[in-house]
């Protein structure tokens, strides 16, 4: 997969975030830029999830 497909999906993926936690602010996600464990622990912070509970997450928004 080269750059541009990866940095086009990371992109699709960081809109679906947004739009399903809306807690998430622009800066948040730039700060996570495809370190998922940087997501699980934004996601435990505002949300208060488990880590497993982030992980299960991420996995159900790349589905």
């Amino acid at each position: 997969m080269n750059i541009d497909i990866a940095k086009g999906k990371w992109d699709q993926l960081t809109g679906k975030a947004k739009q399903h936690w809306g807690k998430l602010t622009d800066d948040e996600v730039k700060q996570i830029e495809g370190k998922f464990e940087n997501f699980h622990g934004v996601m435990q912070e505002k949300y208060g999830m488990t880590k497993e509970q982030a992980q299960k997450a991420f996995e159900e928004l790349k589905a």
